[in-house]
């Protein structure tokens, strides 16, 4: 069933304090057009310049989620991007006046409550989804983090926190699809415990925060004194307290395993960073802003590498990205001179790896040399060279009008003869990457025997 995108009926505001600045701002929800995502707008800005929701705009994500163009940010958005996700929201714009989206009660809840007054309108267009042929794993050992995606039908989301804490412990959760986000998990609220907030309050940082926007976990045992330092600090005329929960205020719980609930909240907000929506089941274990981030990162790589290949492999091959008659799609170079024969990983914008068969039967053994047939090795730098330039050429709208052309090739070295019945492997790593001047590193194996290398500075022009 063709499904299709949305957007909200009318525009809708909220005014409230921002959880790390202290600053008030007002966030104002309008209809978008069709192809326009979700964008933010600091009005309060000269131009008023534009901010793309999108992860190749993420700037920091050391206190929540950030993203900027230039000079111009919006920080804390993830509550608010939770909330447009949580109700399937495609296109939306989101004008504020200030560098960080309101905290309201430190869930998704107050936003989403807004954007369901405002109304949804279904638009001419069909909402496209990112799906998965197989399972997928993200791994932060440092930070404990374990993620795996598997092929479903829709977004579900298993999570899992542990905390050696007397008062969370290990918590589990489930969404079972996004329609489950509004009643299940939207008023989930962000946690944190009370010595990170002491320190964060004795740096001068999140000073929008309170004990009412925030479930601040006590401490075990914590004495009346320490309360009394805390009400200080908060600036409360009134005894702080601690709930059998162990939550300072006495603040209810919304849910019995409302902290794990909350991670879940975070995530949906994070890989609305994509552009696209889901359909898979995540697996996410201890997860943070931090690795969520890197998670989305990973699967724009992978989006885009999909992109290309409906665009030029024709053939659907699981363990080839571009075939020969794709690369010939994207490249100028024709028999004899095509000295790739397939590319086999393709990360646009990082790295490319391809493949080129040497056979008995190359035009150049002919003469190079007759009775010891050896690989020239300026054929290797360009077969390198061209698989290198795919990359470059991938930056333009339409790769087919543009020629790469390599200014310098520098380090190169030769470290073993490239035979008939070798399969070589071209391995290239961007460095830096622009238009009018690139620079990639270069390195061709045989098996496990690295057999050249050099780096390779490259430009682009219109033919």
């Amino acid at each position: 069933m063709t499904e299709y995108k949305n957007t909200i009926r009318t525009p809708v505001s909220y005014t409230g304090i921002g959880l790390h600045t202290g600053e008030i701002s007002t966030i104002t929800f309008k209809p978008a057009r069709k192809d326009e995502g979700i964008v933010f707008i600091r009005i309060d800005l000269p131009d008023k310049p534009e901010i793309p929701a999108d992860i190749d705009h993420v700037v920091d994500i050391s206190r929540g989620t950030t993203i900027g163009v230039k000079d111009a940010t919006v920080a804390t958005i993830e509550h608010v991007l939770a909330a447009i996700k949580g109700l399937s929201i495609d296109n939306i714009r989101i004008e504020i006046d200030g560098p960080e989206a309101p905290v309201a009660d430190g869930s998704a809840i107050v936003f989403l409550n807004l954007l369901k007054k405002a109304g949804l309108v279904q638009q001419d267009a069909e909402r496209v989804y990112f799906e998965f042929d197989e399972p997928i794993s993200y791994s932060a050992p440092e930070e404990n983090v374990d993620i795996v995606i598997v092929p479903s039908n829709e977004l579900k989301v298993t999570f899992m926190i542990d905390y050696k804490h007397p008062y969370l412990g290990t918590q589990y959760t489930w969404l079972p699809d996004i329609k489950h986000f509004e009643k299940d998990f939207a008023a989930a609220r962000t946690f944190c415990f009370i010595n990170e907030v002491l320190e964060l309050k004795e740096k001068g940082l999140i000073k929008g925060g309170s004990l009412d926007n925030a479930l601040v976990i006590a401490d075990p045992d914590m004495t009346e004194e320490e309360l009394q330092h805390i009400q200080e600090v908060f600036g409360y005329h009134e005894k702080v307290t601690i709930s059998p929960e162990g939550i300072l205020n006495n603040h209810p719980l919304r849910y019995y395993n409302e902290f794990v609930r909350h991670k879940v909240v975070d995530l949906i907000g994070d890989i609305a960073l994509l552009g696209v929506p889901i359909k898979g089941h995540i697996l996410a274990a201890r997860s943070g802003h931090k690795t969520n981030v890197e998670l989305v990162k990973k699967l724009r790589q992978m989006q885009l590498t999909q992109e290309l290949k409906k665009q030029y492999q024709k053939d659907n091959s699981k363990d080839v990205i571009f075939d020969a008659n794709a690369i010939m799609r994207i490249i100028p170079h024709r028999y004899p001179f095509l000295l790739v024969d397939k590319i086999i990983d393709f990360k646009p914008n990082e790295s490319i790896v391809g493949i080129k068969n040497v056979t008995i039967n190359e035009p150049f053994f002919q003469g190079h040399f007759p009775g010891h047939p050896i690989m020239p090795g300026v054929l290797i730098i360009e077969g390198m060279a061209q698989t290198g330039g795919i990359i470059l050429l991938n930056q333009m709208d339409d790769p087919t009008k543009y020629v790469a052309y390599f200014a310098s090739i520098d380090n190169v070295k030769f470290r073993k003869p490239v035979m008939p019945g070798d399969t070589l492997r071209y391995e290239m790593r961007v460095i830096s990457l622009k238009p009018n001047l690139s620079k990639m590193r270069g390195e061709a194996f045989v098996g496990h025997e690295k057999v050249a290398e050099g780096d390779f500075l490259a430009i682009l022009q219109k033919k």
